[in-house]
């Protein structure tokens, strides 16, 4: 039983993931120069990554099946752990360091994600504050009662009493 195929499959992941990662930095700082049109490139090159990905992914669940039919594995999917569990020490070795740096990338691709977010979210709110301050502001619509003037012309032009 050879892991080789899903060993490759983790190691192209791993760099898809860096990839990802360094879109990511270049992102926050596009975010904040506010270049639109540069963000738009750089989400088209996300959406590339993302689809090489899910390719990659397809082909790792495909290693892992042939894995499992090789060993006459009872399962029929297993996890990375699953998978460490049933080979020898020295690929154990290999597969959970593998696992440690896809973890790792992934974390971090997690937290500048969640950085780049918090970046929109304030840009979004610094745009709706310069709205509201360019915009006039309404009229109140709730009714008041109208001030009378409590100076009244005892006199009017209607001569009521003649």
């Amino acid at each position: 039983m050879s892991i080789v195929h899903i060993t490759i499959a983790l190691e192209k992941l791993i760099k898809l993931h860096q990839g990802l990662n360094e879109r990511a930095a270049k992102k926050a700082d596009i975010i904040k120069r506010s270049d639109m049109d540069a963000l738009t490139a750089l989400l088209n090159e996300e959406q590339k990554y993302v689809k090489a990905i899910e390719m990659i992914e397809r082909e790792r669940i495909a290693a892992v099946g042939k894995f499992l039919q090789e060993g006459n594995s009872e399962m029929t999917k297993a996890t990375l752990t699953d998978i460490i569990e049933l080979v020898d020490i020295s690929e154990k070795q290999e597969l959970e360091r593998l696992r440690a740096v896809l973890m790792s990338e992934a974390t971090a691709l997690k937290e500048a994600n969640t950085l780049n977010q918090q970046l929109i979210y304030q840009s979004l709110q610094f745009v709706n504050l310069s709205l509201d301050m360019f915009r006039p502001r309404p009229q109140e619509y709730n009714y008041e009662k109208p001030v009378q003037n409590k100076q009244r012309n005892a006199k009017s032009v209607f001569d009521s009493q003649a």
